[in-house]
């Protein structure tokens, strides 16, 4: 594969292939393959010989089973055999065996018995199956699905450290292509339009009216070891800005602005199926206390900025089919889209743009310094890892272990003054 250009404000047609297609043996889909990403919510697995489970990612057709000790196995979904698809097998004393003629494999991909061949037959040690490992970390299953003996240490997001009762976790199916949607997350001028009530309440938050009435946020964009933060400022008074702060952490992470001191924080990671479509596994928590019920009901009820109401297969409840609840009323005289929540309102706006939208017809202002850092960023990586040089983001563990933020500060304050401030850990 041809290495991608340097990124320029235009994206030419192979570098916007090369930054959306992550199937096997692809430059982006091999970046990815770096990294630990989550595949499942535990909750889906959590029964020892339970159901499998069909998972699809990277253009990867997998099943997913927890074995009669507890580990989780998520192996290649056809047999060796004769192809037949492992998600009808029998989940069995530490293995998935196959109903066509019985062959069984373990959670290594080994296979533990071939009954439909003679005894004393030797051919089961000749065959395997692809197996990737697995970790359950952080209210997910997460797996690896590079070479082995690259495989690092898992992310330390600050959610999956907290204790259990601290944070929420859910997942919702993005039909579009990951990076679209993942850009949209970083994003943040888009919050004084897409999200805003054509008239505030007077007991709205202060921030809400800041948002609204600059439309046009100053960015500042800082390296991280594990990524870029990414500022935007807007002026809050005449002495001091409201500054609204987001971490973008390769590959796939994005820590979503806005929680001030105290409040609960947000993060969403998006998964590749195929290059169509993904899983958003959404993750809210707070380091200091634990997160109600209540605040739990109001996320599962599609409340929250991050998480919304699915359908048993994990599709939101607003989508496509029904035009997202629209209500043309509304949007006339209450709130800029007339669809209803924050999360439904990113889903179908970045839907709309197709499933893998053409940046080649773009054009971009000063309020997309973040997605011209992520595009530069991603294709950069991937052009390093085709000349051999790793990711060494993959390897640091600990540089996933960050928050994002808001903070008002005096308006001559740059970027880095506001995040020491604003992340100072008391």
């Amino acid at each position: 594969m041809e290495i991608p250009t340097r990124v320029n404000l235009m994206l030419s047609k192979h570098d916007n292939e090369v930054l959306t297609k992550t199937g096997p043996d692809t430059p982006m889909g091999n970046l990815f393959r770096r990294f630990w990403m989550p595949v499942l919510l535990i909750s889906e697995l959590d029964e020892r010989d339970g159901d499998p489970v069909r998972v699809k990612i990277l253009g990867e057709e997998l099943v997913a089973f927890r074995d009669s000790s507890g580990a989780v196995g998520l192996i290649d979904s056809r047999c060796p055999h004769r192809q037949a698809e492992l998600f009808w097998g029998r989940n069995e004393e530490e293995g998935l065996r196959c109903v066509y003629h019985g062959w069984k494999f373990d959670r290594e991909g080994s296979c533990l018995d071939m009954p439909s061949e003679l005894p004393g037959s030797q051919f089961k040690d000749k065959v395997s199956i692809t197996a990737y490992p697995t970790r359950e970390w952080g209210g997910f299953i997460w797996t690896f699905m590079g070479p082995k003996e690259l495989i690092p240490n898992l992310p330390e997001f600050e959610f999956a450290k907290v204790p259990q009762d601290n944070f929420f976790v859910s997942k919702k199916l993005q039909e579009c292509n990951w990076a679209q949607s993942l850009e949209g997350a970083i994003d943040t001028a888009h919050f004084s339009f897409l999200h805003m009530l054509l008239e505030l309440p007077d007991d709205a938050p202060a921030a809400w009216h800041y948002m609204k009435a600059d439309g046009a946020p100053r960015f500042t964009i800082l390296p991280t070891e594990a990524g870029f933060l990414i500022g935007g400022a807007r002026k809050a008074g005449n002495l001091e800005s409201y500054w609204r702060i987001t971490q973008f952490l390769l590959p796939n992470h994005s820590l979503a602005p806005g929680a001030e001191r105290g409040q609960n924080m947000n993060g969403q990671t998006w998964v590749p199926i195929d290059d169509e479509s993904c899983w958003i596994f959404c993750y809210t928590w707070n380091p200091d206390r634990p997160i109600t019920d209540e605040e739990i009901d109001v996320m599962r009820s599609g409340g929250s900025s991050i998480h919304t109401m699915t359908d048993d297969n994990f599709r939101p409840l607003a989508n496509t089919d029904n035009d997202y609840f629209i209500d043309r009323e509304a949007q006339r005289k209450t709130s800029f889209t007339g669809i209803s929540g924050i999360a439904n309102q990113d889903t179908y706006i970045q839907n709309s743009q197709g499933v893998i939208y053409d940046r080649t017809k773009e054009h971009l202002g000063s309020s997309d310094q973040a997605i011209l850092e992520f595009r530069k960023m991603m294709l950069q990586k991937v052009r390093y890892l085709l000349e051999g040089e790793e990711p060494i983001e993959a390897q640091n563990s600990e540089a996933y272990f960050v928050q994002s933020g808001a903070e008002i500060a005096p308006r001559e304050w740059e970027l880095k003054e506001v995040t020491e401030k604003r992340f100072r850990r008391e």
